[in-house]
């Protein structure tokens, strides 16, 4: 009876273990596919409390990229608890996803034999960025420890510059003689499995000099007769220079929509591959960095510090404090006529402000059509003289509703809320227009003086439009209304 009792429970517990794995796994992510914040108190108390076993269960309903965003939420010394449970190769696909900052902190508390064994884990171009984390001791200490083969692969990585190909490229690609045959080629990848990059689309088609002369995408050699020349289904390939801006690289892939795309030296001779799945990866650093740019701000990440985030804005807003320390002396010019009639105190940041507004949308239109590749000396001058015709259009429509309050405003004083009405309607005519004018050469103008436009135009712009908007209602009300 014991044995039956036994054997019922095993039953139970067997059919029990699958739905409490899959409530795990629904507690884990949203629907979204984003970590659930009630999940991360679990971990944490987990590994208060040293409870492996549950810390083990909790981590199983995570990929690596959900451990990777897990550890931004954790704190620094859970973090640090936290690494010993992960294997090799769960460590490299993790390192791999960190934030560079929560990386570097996580690094140093990862012994140099075990981050070595994550190393062989990953593609050379994941490897050579966590490797270049490393300070300069430890950078020894793992390299030491890596098979030969793949320290060469990571020390000629971080030989080429940061940003380019050379350094976004994984060295480990698929080539093949032109003279193979489709079979031939198939049961290569079959000998050398091993020795394959864990994502690849092509076989790149090489001549004797080891240069690209096409590329057999993988779903053409799987439905391809076995005797098949390479060379009568390749197709042509666009090369990548190694030292290419991987900006540039971005830029070539959205172009012609490459999946992946072989990267070769100055020579013409094949070093490795970029694919996709790296290039979303710079498109998205890429318009981060645009964006907080605009701003005038870098990003502060998860674990920055309060000092860190102060050093890194308060220069921009003392040089706008200064700009705007000019565009005010404006006011200073007539400060008489400000004294005689109060409501132009009242009406001069309405000005101001629309056209900083309208400055802004001209400025995020310029930048973006300059970063891809959109505006150039070709249609730049088309591209200027329709921003201009729209600032003179939104700032008449715009004029006109101003001028209509206004009047409804002051109308027991009929007369001077008609002059009143004109003076501001024209300051914003002329603001919002100078702020489409400023919005397109701004930009171009420092792009042309190798600035980028990104970080610095918006300083510009609004210097530009508040002091137009405090001159032209003061100069404007001088005429007509003093």
């Amino acid at each position: 009876m014991s044995r039956e009792t036994d054997d019922l429970a095993d039953i139970a517990d067997n059919a029990r273990a699958p739905a409490a794995e899959e409530d795990l796994e629904d507690l884990a992510l949203g629907e979204d596919y984003a970590l659930n914040p009630d999940y991360v108190p679990l971990v944490a108390d987990a590994l208060d409390r040293g409870d492996a076993e549950r810390l083990r269960d909790l981590l199983s309903a995570l990929r690596p990229e959900d451990v990777a965003d897990l550890m931004g939420f954790l704190s620094a010394k859970d973090r640090e608890e936290l690494l010993p449970h992960l294997d090799p190769e769960t460590l490299g696909d993790v390192l791999s996803e960190l934030d560079t900052e929560i990386r570097e902190d996580v690094l140093e508390h990862v012994p140099s034999a075990t981050l070595a064994k994550a190393l062989e884990e990953m593609e050379s171009d994941d490897a050579a960025d966590v490797v270049d984390d490393l300070e300069e001791d430890k950078r020894a200490q793992v390299l030491a420890a890596m098979p030969e083969v793949e320290r060469a692969a990571i020390e000629t990585t971080l030989a080429y510059d940061e940003e380019t190909a050379g350094r976004l490229m994984q060295r480990e690609v698929v080539a093949a003689p032109q003279f193979w045959t489709v079979g031939q080629t198939i049961d290569h990848l079959r000998r050398e499995s091993e020795a394959l990059p864990e994502l690849f689309f092509d076989v790149y088609v090489v001549d004797p000099a080891y240069k690209p002369v096409g590329a057999a995408p993988v779903s053409h050699l799987l439905r391809t007769k076995r005797d098949t020349p390479l060379a009568q289904i390749m197709e042509p390939v666009t090369e990548i220079p190694v030292d290419m801006d991987q900006e540039e690289v971005a830029y070539i892939f959205n172009k012609y929509n490459l999946i992946s795309a072989p990267v070769v030296e100055p020579g013409g001779r094949l070093v490795g591959q970029i694919t996709v799945d790296d290039i979303v990866g710079v498109i998205q650093e890429e318009s981060e960095e645009d964006i907080l740019a605009l701003a005038n701000v870098s990003d502060a990440g998860r674990d920055a510090g309060m000092f860190g985030i102060v050093r890194s804005r308060l220069m921009w807003l003392i040089l706008n404090l200064a700009t705007e320390a000019i565009a005010v002396s404006a006011i200073a010019v007539y400060q008489d006529e400000v004294a005689k009639i109060t409501a132009l105190a009242v009406l001069m940041p309405i000005v101001s402000s629309v056209g900083g507004n309208a400055g802004t949308q001209t400025l995020a239109v310029a930048v973006r059509a300059l970063a891809s590749r959109e505006m150039n000396a070709s249609n730049a001058a088309r591209i200027f003289w329709r921003e201009m015709g729209a600032g003179i259009v939104n700032g008449l429509i715009v004029a006109l509703a101003m001028g209509l309050a206004v009047t409804v405003i002051y109308h027991q004083r009929w007369e001077f809320a008609v002059r009143l009405a004109l003076t501001v309607g024209l300051a914003l005519v002329a603001n919002i227009f100078t702020a489409a004018v400023g919005g397109i050469l701004v930009p171009l103008f420092l792009e042309r003086t190798g600035r980028d436009p990104a970080v610095s135009s918006s300083i510009f712009i609004t210097f530009l439009t508040d002091f137009m908007g405090f001159f032209a209602v003061l100069a404007i009300a001088a005429l007509i209304l003093l």
